[in-house]
């Protein structure tokens, strides 16, 4: 392999198969990272919700792998990078050193509460690759719990600002730093835990790494290494070429900027010519009053998340994909911000500008490969308080599915996250014993996917109960006033609300976004997440498909009724009747 991978380089004339077993052996390295943090981790949002990113990269900053976990963090994982480079220098690293940062401005970040820690990878003396990753810490101070809310206006609200930062000295730890940080946080003890196992974690993929360079040798190694990043890019061109040249714009709304108002317009303009694809977010609406501002690395990654998506999803992800793709966005915008604005809640603007990518692209491609809009939104809860011995505070984070779009093969997929985010639910059970809270419902909301020849996906509803009186919730979810736009004919996706104690006399429907809301114990709230917008002409939905919509709880015989025409839904309610009465089966009502 080794021989035929240098020829390959060298010749630029690609291997496909050589490739792919390279490259998958650095996908692999990544993933063994991916594992180790989260086996490792203390906190349960890493150790049970996977809220992490790993990465590897080269001497000069390029993205080599990248392990398939939160597509946003690419930003903050690359901005670090920068910024350690930018700060030291490759001559001030040292073998044994590890660096970690987080601020939007000062380090390429994302948002405060993603924790980068970067190593270098030294071979033979000299720093050939870094190992990176990112945790999302439930909380690094500020404010408030969780250290992202929608109404806070500057950084300085959102917690701890770290540039990058030598966190471990040739090998030794620097403590007092270690320290420093974590009691700047409501849970110390989970900070300092989790970000040793950062730098584990990249302890564990330097040795991987260092051992394929003494099985391949650190000149195949490198000569490999740009043949895939040309590879890719060569790739991603030829995908750009086959589109039609012009330009093509699509645009959703946020239903505000974290402060009231009127709703935030995010619109993207794509651009494709001679293998270069363009996006600029002129027409964007102006910075934003909280915290939704979009940090330049965020913007970038969630704009490379929908090139891939769209055009080439098994494209390898490293830093070929980046060359063919210009992004800009006029200053003062939500998606090019000025220091200080606030950036925590970064990320529902960030699923808003993935899915008007997504939408542009749509019109660019042949018929039958676009989709219809996904719910496009990052739907939270976090709740915090003191732990159950009174020893302590606690802050518990949850993010959210909601619907996927419909497509031109099948129905949108139901409760999934979609564009940038990519976490785990954190299992009821494993919430109810770790903290003082009750999951009273867990399930898919009906109605909520568009109607069309193929359905949006399902939102979710999350119901939580507290069980201590001074607990307190922050909840956020966009798209209470405009659903996931359908598709050729498609309808609009369900919006998204949220109550508290629903079904008692006292029920309450809240505000989409609340902050330090109270929660006595026994009180609860719901949060119901939007679905996707649907695909296609209702009219040419098939019986089937209705009936086991019907049959399945996923639509109303209501909604089905006034999406379909009620004759519609009766034939389809007749066609079972029919099957039940074959299967010698109770039919169902009519």
């Amino acid at each position: 392999m080794t021989t035929a991978l240098t020829a390959a380089a060298e010749s630029d004339a690609f291997d496909p198969i050589e490739m792919e077993v390279f490259s998958n052996r650095l996908l692999s390295i990544t993933e063994e990272m991916g594992n180790t943090l989260i086996r490792s981790s203390f906190s349960s949002n890493i150790k049970e919700r996977k809220d992490c990113s790993v990465a590897l990269f080269d001497a000069a900053g390029r993205l080599v792998a990248q392990a398939a976990h939160v597509p946003v963090h690419l930003g903050s994982l690359s901005g670090g990078i920068d910024a350690v480079l930018r700060r030291y220098g490759v001559a001030g690293i040292r073998p044994g050193d590890a660096f970690l940062c987080n601020d939007a401005y000062l380090a390429g970040g994302t948002h405060a509460p993603d924790i980068t820690v970067v190593s270098p990878i030294f071979y033979d003396g000299v720093p050939r690759f870094f190992a990176a990753n990112i945790g999302h810490h439930t909380d690094v101070g500020g404010a408030v719990p969780g250290s992202t809310s929608h109404h806070l206006k500057t950084v300085w609200e959102e917690g701890i600002r770290l540039p990058a930062m030598r966190i471990v000295r040739q090998g030794e730890l620097d403590l007092d730093l270690l320290e420093m940080i974590a009691h700047n946080t409501r849970e110390p003890d989970n900070r300092m835990h989790d970000i040793r196992a950062q730098i584990a974690t990249n302890d564990k993929g330097a040795r991987l790494m260092l051992e394929l360079l003494r099985q391949s040798g650190l000149d195949t190694v490198l000569s490999a290494i740009d043949g895939i990043l040309r590879y890719t890019e060569r790739r991603l061109r030829n995908r750009i070429a086959q589109l039609p040249e012009g330009s093509v714009s699509f645009t959703e709304r946020m239903d505000d900027d974290g402060m009231g108002g009127e709703p935030v317009v995010i619109q993207a303009n794509v651009q494709a010519r001679d293998g270069q694809l363009h996006v600029d977010f002129t027409g964007t609406g102006k910075q934003a009053r909280g915290a939704f501002n979009l940090p330049a690395s965020a913007l970038r990654a969630s704009v490379y998340f929908a090139v891939k998506a769209m055009l080439d999803p098994e494209l390898m992800p490293n830093n070929g994909l980046f060359q063919p793709i210009t992004i800009s966005a006029p200053e003062g915008t939500i998606t090019n911000p000025v220091f200080p604005a606030a950036v925590g809640a970064r990320v529902t603007t960030a699923q808003r500008v993935a899915g008007t990518v997504i939408g542009a692209l749509g019109q660019l491609l042949p018929p039958g490969r676009g989709m219809a809009s996904s719910n496009d939104v990052m739907p939270s809860m976090l709740f915090s308080g003191p732990l159950r011995d009174g020893k302590g505070t606690f802050v518990y984070l949850e993010t959210l599915g909601g619907g996927a779009g419909g497509r031109a093969r099948g129905d949108g997929m139901d409760g999934i996250q979609v564009n940038v985010t990519n976490t785990s639910n954190l299992p009821a059970e494993a919430l109810e014993i770790e903290y003082p809270l009750l999951v009273d419902e867990y399930a898919l909301v009906n109605d909520t996917g568009g109607a069309g020849k193929y359905r949006g996906g399902m939102g979710i509803a999350r119901q939580i109960r507290s069980l201590h009186d001074q607990l307190a919730c922050t909840i956020r979810c966009d798209a209470a006033l405009f659903g996931a736009a359908g598709l050729d004919g498609g309808l609009t996706g369900g919006t998204s609300r949220l109550i508290q104690n629903p079904g008692h006399a006292d029920e309450q429907r809240l505000p989409n976004k609340i902050s330090g809301h109270p929660l006595p114990a026994g009180v609860s709230v719901r949060l119901e997440t939007p679905g996707g917008g649907g695909y296609g002409a209702p009219a040419d939905r098939a019986l089937a498909d209705i009936r086991q919509d019907l049959l399945g709880g996923k639509v109303s015989r209501a909604a089905a009724e006034r999406d379909y025409g009620s004759e519609k839904v009766v034939r389809a309610l007749q066609q079972e009747g029919a099957c039940a009465r074959e299967r010698g089966s109770p039919s169902p009502a009519a």
